[in-house]
């Protein structure tokens, strides 16, 4: 931890934790999302373990980061195009993501299908784990590389890691009370992770699209809705 005595590796540090909380941002909401699936009373239980798993996992990667950076080597070529084992985890993560938004949009605007009610039913605690570890390892993958770039203290990583868990875990209730409060902010959080989705496909087919069209056009849009529940509110105030 000699680390902390060089304003580098703070500047490093400070940066890194800045990049997983945004990056976080997708975490939450795919959290939100799939523990309002458990009872109640599980809910904030599943939130605190499915982030501190994510903790584990992020850690793993950091602590294999030669494996990591591994995954960026050429497996295989079609079509003149070659695929790394990282295009691969961020395709199948996508297409995961796309499937998951799709069915809870459509779940919200008609209801379950009859074949898949028992399915949807029978959320267990586990599988709201198991969903948001191996999903929080996808998010997780390109922001591992990056910061393998940004600084070369496996002890900064690890450290920013931490704080951005912390961090996510103090505002978890706080975004998924609001996002179960109101219906229509659900179903931006759903667009919200089908256009993260698409993202994550586009990437493993080495067409990037920045996230920050993303976060700007949901900003935008959650601004909107702020904006439409204020007026809702004071005509109902008004009635």
């Amino acid at each position: 931890m000699d680390w902390i005595f060089h304003p580098d590796a703070w500047a490093a540090f400070i940066t890194l934790t800045a990049l997983e909380v945004v990056l976080g941002i997708d975490n939450l909401v795919f959290l939100s999302i799939v523990t309002q699936k458990l009872p109640e009373d599980q809910r904030a239980r599943a939130r605190t373990i499915g982030l501190l798993l994510a903790l584990v996992g992020r850690v793993a990667l950091l602590l294999s980061i030669a494996w990591v950076m591994g995954l960026t080597d050429p497996l295989f070529e079609v079509f003149g195009r070659t695929f790394s084992g990282r295009d691969l985890v961020l395709l199948i993560g996508g297409l995961f993501l796309i499937y998951k938004a799709t069915r809870e949009i459509h779940e919200e605007t008609e209801g379950p299908d009859e074949e898949f009610q028992d399915v949807t039913a029978s959320t267990t605690f586990l599988s709201a784990l198991v969903q948001i570890f191996l999903l929080d390892l996808v998010f997780s993958l390109d922001s591992v590389i990056t910061a393998v770039g940004m600084a070369d203290r496996v002890s900064v990583m690890i450290s920013a890691v931490c704080v951005a868990i912390v961090f996510m875990i103090a505002a978890a209730k706080s975004v998924t009370g609001f996002i179960e409060r109101h219906p229509t902010v659900k179903m931006l959080a759903l667009s919200f992770l089908l256009l993260v989705g698409v993202a994550l496909v586009a990437d493993g087919l080495q067409q990037h699209f920045p996230r920050g069209y993303i976060y700007a056009a949901m900003g935008f849009s959650m601004f909107n809705e702020v904006l439409n529940m204020r007026r809702r509110k004071k005509r109902q105030a008004e009635a």
